[in-house]
């Protein structure tokens, strides 16, 4: 059986402000409303720019032709889950880039990563623990 939600009515005296909140609610969220929280360990990182590369005799090497290889790299990370225990916004993150999934936010391009992807992490704020003695 679906839930039934009840109908609200507007308060006397507020009406021209029920009025203007029914609007905005019909408008839905603005770009400055948005926000984006993430589930579990996800980590949402800059996609790095740089996919085109140098030979050691400085040729430079189109994405398009070269040999794909398994190559990591670096990339800022812009949110991160409540569940990650190593990265945080702001840190530096080592991963390969095509294990993440491409997605698009506010106009820009993010890659999408579980913590397990990630390789090694750089961080200018020092270690709050002791870390783990076995």
């Amino acid at each position: 059986m679906p839930a039934r939600t009840p109908k609200l009515r507007p308060v006397e005296g507020d009406a021209a402000e029920s009025d203007a909140a029914g609007a905005a609610a019909q408008r839905g969220p603005t770009a400055t409303e948005e926000r984006m929280r993430l589930t579990a360990d996800r980590i949402l990182v800059k996609v790095p720019g740089d996919n085109e590369r140098k030979s050691k005799a400085g040729l430079l090497i189109p994405a398009t032709a070269a040999t794909p290889l398994r190559r990591c790299v670096w990339s800022e990370v812009v949110l991160a889950g409540p569940e990650t225990r190593n990265a945080r916004a702001g840190d530096r993150v080592l991963f390969i880039p095509h294990t993440g999934l491409e997605v698009e936010w506010k106009g820009e391009t993010y890659l999408l990563l579980r913590e397990r992807d990630v390789q090694a992490v750089a961080s200018d704020q020092p270690d709050q623990g002791t870390g783990q003695y076995l």
